[in-house]
Protein backbone atom coordinates (compact mmCIF):
# COMPACT_ATOMS: atom_id res chain seq x y z
CA UNK A 1 0.00 0.00 0.00
CA UNK A 2 1.23 3.49 -0.86
CA UNK A 3 1.36 5.72 2.21
CA UNK A 4 0.86 9.48 1.86
CA UNK A 5 2.35 10.95 5.00
CA UNK A 6 0.09 13.56 6.58
CA UNK A 7 2.04 15.87 8.87
CA UNK A 8 -0.81 18.36 9.19
CA UNK A 9 -0.05 20.62 6.24
CA UNK A 10 0.57 20.35 2.53
CA UNK A 11 -1.52 19.71 -0.51
CA UNK A 12 -2.83 16.29 0.49
CA UNK A 13 -6.13 16.45 -1.36
CA UNK A 14 -4.56 17.16 -4.76
CA UNK A 15 -2.01 14.36 -4.24
CA UNK A 16 -4.83 12.00 -3.25
CA UNK A 17 -6.77 13.03 -6.36
CA UNK A 18 -3.76 12.31 -8.56
CA UNK A 19 -3.24 8.84 -7.11
CA UNK A 20 -6.96 8.17 -7.39
CA UNK A 21 -7.00 9.27 -11.02
CA UNK A 22 -4.36 6.70 -11.97
CA UNK A 23 -6.11 3.97 -9.96
CA UNK A 24 -3.46 3.61 -7.25
CA UNK A 25 -4.33 2.24 -3.82
CA UNK A 26 -3.16 4.54 -1.06
CA UNK A 27 -3.75 5.43 2.56
CA UNK A 28 -3.05 8.48 4.69
CA UNK A 29 -0.51 7.76 7.43
CA UNK A 30 0.19 9.83 10.54
CA UNK A 31 2.53 7.67 12.62
CA UNK A 32 5.68 5.55 12.57
CA UNK A 33 3.76 2.27 12.50
CA UNK A 34 1.97 3.32 9.32
CA UNK A 35 5.25 4.26 7.66
CA UNK A 36 6.80 0.91 8.52
CA UNK A 37 3.88 -0.94 6.88
CA UNK A 38 4.10 1.05 3.62
CA UNK A 39 5.26 -0.48 0.36
CA UNK A 40 5.89 3.07 -0.97
CA UNK A 41 5.89 6.47 0.73
CA UNK A 42 4.87 9.87 -0.66
CA UNK A 43 5.81 12.97 1.35
CA UNK A 44 4.03 16.03 -0.08
CA UNK A 45 5.09 19.40 1.19
CA UNK A 46 4.14 23.04 1.02
CA UNK A 47 5.03 25.76 3.47
CA UNK A 48 8.03 26.23 5.74
CA UNK A 49 11.01 23.86 6.14
CA UNK A 50 11.26 24.42 9.90
CA UNK A 51 7.56 23.85 10.50
CA UNK A 52 7.62 20.62 8.52
CA UNK A 53 10.67 19.17 10.29
CA UNK A 54 9.33 20.18 13.71
CA UNK A 55 6.02 18.50 12.86
CA UNK A 56 7.81 15.27 11.91
CA UNK A 57 9.70 15.38 15.22
CA UNK A 58 6.57 16.10 17.27
CA UNK A 59 4.91 13.12 15.59
CA UNK A 60 8.01 11.05 16.41
CA UNK A 61 8.40 9.73 12.86
CA UNK A 62 11.86 11.00 11.89
CA UNK A 63 13.58 7.75 12.85
CA UNK A 64 11.00 5.55 11.12
CA UNK A 65 11.16 7.65 7.95
CA UNK A 66 14.96 7.49 7.78
CA UNK A 67 14.82 3.76 8.53
CA UNK A 68 12.37 3.18 5.64
CA UNK A 69 14.50 5.21 3.22
CA UNK A 70 17.71 3.39 4.17
CA UNK A 71 15.79 0.10 4.06
CA UNK A 72 14.91 0.47 0.39
CA UNK A 73 11.25 1.56 0.54
CA UNK A 74 10.50 3.61 -2.59
CA UNK A 75 10.00 7.24 -1.56
CA UNK A 76 8.73 10.29 -3.44
CA UNK A 77 9.26 13.71 -1.88
CA UNK A 78 7.28 16.54 -3.47
CA UNK A 79 8.53 20.14 -3.23
CA UNK A 80 9.30 20.58 0.50
CA UNK A 81 9.30 16.78 0.69
CA UNK A 82 12.36 16.83 -1.59
CA UNK A 83 14.07 19.55 0.44
CA UNK A 84 13.52 17.60 3.68
CA UNK A 85 15.95 14.93 2.40
CA UNK A 86 18.91 17.28 2.85
CA UNK A 87 20.98 18.34 5.86
CA UNK A 88 19.46 21.78 6.40
CA UNK A 89 17.81 24.77 4.75
CA UNK A 90 18.52 28.49 4.74
CA UNK A 91 14.81 28.89 5.47
CA UNK A 92 15.37 27.53 9.01
CA UNK A 93 19.14 27.11 9.59
CA UNK A 94 18.66 25.93 13.17
CA UNK A 95 16.53 22.93 12.13
CA UNK A 96 18.01 19.64 10.92
CA UNK A 97 16.65 17.97 7.78
CA UNK A 98 16.49 14.20 7.39
CA UNK A 99 20.12 14.19 6.26
CA UNK A 100 19.70 11.45 3.66
CA UNK A 101 21.82 13.65 1.38
CA UNK A 102 24.49 16.14 2.38
CA UNK A 103 23.75 19.70 1.34
CA UNK A 104 21.97 22.90 2.23
CA UNK A 105 18.71 24.03 0.62
CA UNK A 106 19.30 27.59 -0.66
CA UNK A 107 17.11 30.64 -1.13
CA UNK A 108 16.95 32.15 -4.60
CA UNK A 109 19.13 35.27 -4.96
CA UNK A 110 17.83 38.39 -3.23
CA UNK A 111 17.15 40.07 -6.58
CA UNK A 112 15.05 37.13 -7.79
CA UNK A 113 11.29 37.41 -7.84
CA UNK A 114 10.01 34.83 -5.37
CA UNK A 115 8.25 32.59 -5.09
CA UNK A 116 9.17 31.10 -8.44
CA UNK A 117 5.70 30.21 -9.68
CA UNK A 118 4.52 28.79 -12.97
CA UNK A 119 5.41 26.38 -15.73
CA UNK A 120 9.04 25.65 -16.50
CA UNK A 121 11.03 23.22 -18.58
CA UNK A 122 13.01 20.29 -17.17
CA UNK A 123 16.56 19.75 -18.41
CA UNK A 124 17.50 16.07 -18.08
CA UNK A 125 20.95 15.38 -16.61
CA UNK A 126 20.79 11.58 -16.36
CA UNK A 127 18.18 8.90 -17.05
CA UNK A 128 15.40 8.80 -14.47
CA UNK A 129 12.67 6.24 -14.01
CA UNK A 130 10.34 9.09 -13.02
CA UNK A 131 10.66 10.68 -16.46
CA UNK A 132 10.11 7.53 -18.52
CA UNK A 133 7.77 7.87 -21.52
CA UNK A 134 7.82 11.68 -21.44
CA UNK A 135 9.05 14.27 -23.91
CA UNK A 136 12.74 15.05 -23.67
CA UNK A 137 12.14 18.41 -21.95
CA UNK A 138 8.69 18.35 -20.35
CA UNK A 139 7.04 21.37 -18.76
CA UNK A 140 5.90 21.15 -15.12
CA UNK A 141 4.46 23.51 -12.51
CA UNK A 142 6.63 25.08 -9.77
CA UNK A 143 5.84 27.15 -6.66
CA UNK A 144 8.85 27.69 -4.35
CA UNK A 145 11.33 30.22 -2.94
CA UNK A 146 14.09 27.77 -1.97
CA UNK A 147 15.93 25.20 -4.05
CA UNK A 148 18.30 22.25 -3.84
CA UNK A 149 21.58 22.92 -5.70
CA UNK A 150 22.67 20.31 -8.22
CA UNK A 151 24.00 17.11 -6.61
CA UNK A 152 25.27 13.73 -7.76
CA UNK A 153 21.68 12.46 -7.46
CA UNK A 154 20.21 15.21 -9.68
CA UNK A 155 18.42 13.63 -12.66
CA UNK A 156 16.96 16.85 -14.11
CA UNK A 157 17.41 20.55 -13.48
CA UNK A 158 15.43 23.70 -14.00
CA UNK A 159 16.87 27.17 -14.35
CA UNK A 160 15.44 30.15 -12.49
CA UNK A 161 18.24 32.66 -11.90
CA UNK A 162 20.39 29.62 -11.09
CA UNK A 163 20.24 25.97 -12.20
CA UNK A 164 18.84 23.74 -9.46
CA UNK A 165 17.65 20.20 -8.80
CA UNK A 166 14.17 19.65 -10.22
CA UNK A 167 14.25 15.82 -10.15
CA UNK A 168 16.29 13.68 -7.79
CA UNK A 169 16.74 9.95 -8.47
CA UNK A 170 18.93 7.82 -6.20
CA UNK A 171 18.13 4.11 -5.91
CA UNK A 172 14.77 3.97 -4.05
CA UNK A 173 14.68 7.70 -3.26
CA UNK A 174 13.03 10.20 -5.58
CA UNK A 175 12.22 13.86 -5.23
CA UNK A 176 10.66 16.54 -7.39
CA UNK A 177 10.81 20.29 -6.72
CA UNK A 178 7.72 20.90 -8.84
CA UNK A 179 4.14 19.82 -8.14
CA UNK A 180 3.22 16.80 -10.29
CA UNK A 181 -0.32 17.00 -8.94
CA UNK A 182 -0.62 20.41 -10.63
CA UNK A 183 1.29 19.53 -13.80
CA UNK A 184 -1.47 17.99 -15.90
CA UNK A 185 -0.85 14.83 -17.96
CA UNK A 186 2.93 15.12 -17.48
CA UNK A 187 2.48 15.10 -13.71
CA UNK A 188 0.12 12.14 -13.89
CA UNK A 189 2.71 10.18 -15.87
CA UNK A 190 5.46 11.01 -13.36
CA UNK A 191 3.33 9.81 -10.43
CA UNK A 192 2.31 6.72 -12.42
CA UNK A 193 5.97 5.96 -13.11
CA UNK A 194 6.63 6.08 -9.35
CA UNK A 195 3.60 3.88 -8.56
CA UNK A 196 4.72 1.31 -11.15
CA UNK A 197 8.30 0.99 -9.86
Amino acid sequence: MIAIFDYGAGNLRSVENTLGEIGANYTLVRDAAGLRKASKIVLPGVGHFGQMMRALDQMQVRGALVECLHGGVPFLGICLGLQALFTSSEEAPEVHGLGIFDGVVRRFPLDARVPHMGWNELEPRSPSRLLARLDVKPYVYFAHSYYVPETAATAATCNYCVPYTAVLDANNIFGVQFHPEKSGPVGLRIVKNFVEL
